[in-house]
């Protein structure tokens, strides 16, 4: 199982809304076929591991990292091609939250008299799609806010200059957790002040995220702006395209679900205090990761985010997943505790 989690990774630029599956086939204790999920709307991991061995698997044991599909989708069935092969046993990491499928794999085997075992290594399949899965089950992308700060909670100066607050380490590594992402999403604000591309640049990636822009005032109209570059695709939302609240703003819940709505499992917020701080007061953040320069920035600088907490019973609580070095500065990864 820990190799079909490997192999599903693979697929992370390719499968788009589908989620990253891998799929090991074993007998008499020798791999025979192994595959992942590589493109959107191509065939499923259990069907390229499958016709390695032209779908002969009589007495084999298939490990799978998510439910075999029972359904006609885009492809066949994966569960019923397990059957004709003469699969004898299915090892599945966790069930499948697609409406679609959700128990209905696991129900079929079993009909077929295949032995099935679910839940190993669960937790390591639940991370790897925990955009997908949160999508199917809210409706909403799994949402990480990336920022830079000073070791005194600056990201920006007053006047907003903001670059470099991080070394080159930590700005490399940004660009790998962008690859990781479907979206890259900021404001209007972020774009008039930095004048940033949003772009994966990395010579190993062919990674292209959607960038978002949130323009609740409308204000991205220069076309000469590097966020228009022809390196990656573009949307940008405003009162014309997007539901907006009685105080003008977009409704950022309504904006997940339009990103949502297009097949996008993972969202990249880096953006400024502002928009941080209302997708924070709107518990639309799952992860943060934060990179902490070891310089301070003084009290004129700008927070890491606009919140208003008046008292110490008012405080957001974190929970620390991972803390690590990358060249000087930390890197913090957290939840916030809702």
């Amino acid at each position: 199982m820990s190799l079909a989690l490997k192999l599903a990774g693979q697929g992370r630029d390719g499968v788009k809304a589908n989620p990253m599956v891998g799929c090991v086939v074993v007998k008499e204790d020798q791999i025979i076929a192994k595959g992942y999920h590589q493109t959107f709307g191509k065939a499923h991991a259990e069907i390229n591991a499958l016709e390695q061995i032209n779908h002969q698997a009589n007495g084999a044991t298939l490990y799978v990292t998510l439910e075999p599909c029972s359904h006609q989708g885009k492809t066949p069935p994966c569960a019923q091609a397990i059957i004709n092969a003469g699969v004898k046993h299915v090892v599945i990491a966790t069930l499948d939250p697609n409406p679609l499928v959700s128990g209905q794999g696991l129900a079929k085997l079993k009909a077929a008299d295949i032995k099935v075992s679910v839940g190993l290594l669960e937790n390591e399949a639940l991370t790897l799609n925990r955009g997908f899965i949160k999508r199917m089950q809210t409706g909403l992308p799994f949402v990480t806010c990336k920022i830079a700060m000073s070791l005194d909670g600056k990201t920006a100066m007053a006047s907003g200059e903001s670059q470099w607050i991080t070394g080159e380490a930590a700005r490399i590594d940004v660009q790998y957790l962008r690859a990781k992402h479907q979206a890259i999403m900021t404001g209007s604000g972020t774009i008039l002040s930095d004048n940033p591309s949003m772009t994966v640049r990395l010579d190993t990636s062919t990674a292209s995220p959607l960038r978002v822009v949130i323009d609740s005032r409308q204000q991205i109209t220069d076309k000469t702006l590097n966020i228009f570059s022809n390196d990656a695709p573009i949307l940008v939302l405003n009162p014309s395209n997007s539901k907006t609240l009685e105080n003008g703003k977009l409704d950022l819940t309504d904006v997940l679900k339009q990103l949502a709505n297009q097949g996008i499992n993972t969202v990249l917020l880096e953006a400024g205090p502002n928009l941080i701080g209302a997708m924070i007061e709107e518990n639309l953040i799952n992860e943060l990761i934060i990179y902490t320069a070891p310089v301070l920035m003084g009290s004129n600088a700008n927070s890491m985010a606009t919140l208003v907490l008046d008292t110490m019973a008012d405080k957001i609580q974190l929970d620390l997943s991972d803390i690590r070095m990358v060249g000087d500065d930390i890197r913090i990864t957290a939840n916030i505790r809702i």
